[in-house]
């Protein structure tokens, strides 16, 4: 990871963590960036333009007209950064981010740029936890936007919780990958990765299906394009995006279409990653129009899917292969069955017991099992356990 000559744009919003960001700017300008600051006019309540001007040698970016009148084009500045920070970024800027309104020169310069955007999160707890802020974070990850989840600990309001920013080495260390330098043992690769749920039609209304996100899909597959891998990323109904040129994404519905999808690439892929959560049944008979509520009961008839894991595992030449398994009972014992079973050469164990694992969380704890070790790891953010899962994968290669 080097941050020699990379140019960060870092948008700072009003709140009281504001002063954190003057350390975070000092560290980026000794690692070798470029920074330039843009503050929202409510910023200058907690921290110094002068301060940061000082600390970046560059100018502060308040607004479109300087002292002078001169105009500050926010289009050519937002597309001269390499990345760009919003930290600490309010409930306020974070709604604005959502939901596409642009009404200040920060928010400008955010919706004109073109690389990517990562965001450190800062407000009380309540704040923090509230619908709203949770759906807007939602969406702003649908962007293809990182989110450094705001952390536990003692809060401005004398409060203790979640909700403030991160630390400024966490943040540092979050910029920094992504410029991570190509991986060897992941360069020229072509990675084949699964993500998010299956829908199985009922009916032209409903279906079965499952609360997987896809997030965990989409930040290995990230993850491992930053490695130098051509990543084949197939996905299930999702709000996930990702405009990564080393990412070909194909949209999926039902797990039948999973099926014929995956085969179409595997024979020429040299690491599969199942983490799409797949419908193991399906209506046997799926309505062609709308089931009306006429009767007190409705039976519905299923069958098996075809298992894409298995049959993976009974094909497989040179692929290295890895599964994923959620359990609510019997973890460990139910995922080394399923290794065996399924012929993988790896299984990631996750446990819906564990809190902040499993689906619709921005976070997870993993096991790995390969058929001669184990290794566990401590909640992290999903962008982390992609990034350890691909370290072990590395060491297997």
């Amino acid at each position: 990871m080097s941050l020699e000559n990379k140019k960060i744009i870092i948008g700072i919003t009003g709140g009281i963590a504001a002063y954190k960001i003057n350390y975070l700017v000092r560290d980026f300008v000794k690692a070798g960036a470029e920074v330039r600051i843009v503050m929202t006019k409510s910023t200058e309540d907690f921290v110094s333009p002068l301060t940061l001007s000082t600390l970046s040698m560059n100018k502060v970016y308040t607004d479109f007209y300087d002292e002078n009148k001169s105009w500050n084009n926010h289009v050519e500045l937002a597309l001269w950064a390499d990345v760009m920070l919003i930290a600490p970024c309010t409930a306020n800027t974070l709604a604005k981010i959502a939901n596409g309104i642009c009404d200040n020169f920060l928010m400008a310069v955010y919706m004109s740029a073109k690389c990517p955007v990562i965001i450190a999160p800062a407000m009380d707890l309540d704040m923090y936890a509230h619908p709203a802020v949770t759906r807007n974070l939602n969406i702003i990850e649908s962007f293809g936007h990182k989110i450094i989840p705001a952390e536990y600990g003692e809060l401005a309001s004398g409060l203790i919780g979640q909700g403030r920013l991160a630390e400024p080495e966490t943040i540092f260390k979050s910029v920094g990958n992504e410029f991570i330098n190509i991986d060897p043992a992941f360069a020229g690769k072509k990675i084949l990765i699964t993500a998010g749920p299956t829908y199985e039609n009922i009916d032209p209304v409903r279906f079965i299906g499952n609360h997987s996100s896809g997030k965990m899909g989409f930040d290995l597959a990230k993850e491992a394009a930053k490695r130098g891998a051509e990543v084949t990323l197939i996905s299930g109904p999702s709000s996930q995006k990702t405009d990564d040129k080393n990412i070909a994404v194909y949209r999926v519905t039902s797990a039948q279409e999973m099926f014929d999808e995956v085969f179409k690439h595997y024979e020429n892929t040299d690491i599969a990653i199942m983490s799409a959560a797949v419908a193991d049944y399906t209506p046997k008979i799926k309505a062609t129009e709308k089931i009306k509520k006429n009767d007190d009961e409705l039976t519905i008839e299923l069958i098996k899917n075809k298992d894409i894991l298995r049959t993976m595992g009974e094909k497989k030449t040179h692929q290295f292969l890895v599964g994923f398994a959620l359990e609510t009972q019997n973890e460990e014992e139910n995922a080394k069955g399923k290794l065996v079973k399924k012929n993988l050469d790896m299984i990631i164990l996750n446990s819906l017991r564990d809190e902040g694992a499993g689906f619709a969380n921005a976070t997870n704890k993993i096991k790995i099992f390969t058929p001669t070790e184990e290794q566990s790891f401590t909640l992290k953010s999903k962008e982390e356990v992609a990034r350890d899962i691909l370290n072990f994968i590395a060491q297997k290669l």
